[in-house]
């Protein structure tokens, strides 16, 4: 008799597979983006979505300690990806923003990236547009969920 997966075996496989597959796309991309070290994009990426930060809630954000964050942050501003500026809320600390060349470095790289993935979809038989949209509709709805709640 075949057992129905359950929520959370599923839950599980999601962020597996949802794991794999940001590094399988990651080691397979071509480009100008490879150039690029994937923890300097997935901090130009936070940036993105967080907008002005400090050091401090990009650390807790990445999980890190504050003086590696400040490393990272340093050499993305380095390249011209972002800037600090004084925190008027807080003399003490400095926001860090997404400059205009971050954010083209940033959309490049998710351009070429989301190419790998169009040529394996393209190459697939067995999933269409319409399976793609329901998996981008539940991650979608998922970091949803974190947004309300604050956490994302």
């Amino acid at each position: 008799m075949l057992r129905r997966p359950t929520l959370e075996s599923l839950s599980a496989e999601l962020v597996l597979y949802t794991g794999r597959l940001v590094r399988a796309v990651t080691r397979n991309t071509t480009g100008r983006s490879t150039e690029v070290p994937t923890a300097s994009l997935r901090l130009l990426s936070q940036l993105d979505e967080l907008g002005a930060v400090t050091i401090g809630a990009l650390a807790v954000a990445d999980r890190c300690s504050q003086p590696t964050m400040s490393t990272a942050v340093a050499a993305v501003v380095r390249r011209g990806w972002a800037v600090k500026r004084p925190n008027p809320d807080d003399a003490r600390s400095s926001l860090v923003t997404l400059t205009e060349a971050g954010r083209t470095v940033l959309t490049q790289a998710r351009r070429e990236r989301a190419a790998v993935v169009a040529a394996r979809l393209q190459a697939d038989p067995h999933h269409d547009e319409q399976d793609l949209a329901t998996a981008v509709a539940v991650i979608r709805g998922l970091l949803n969920q974190f947004d309300e709640e604050g956490i994302a």
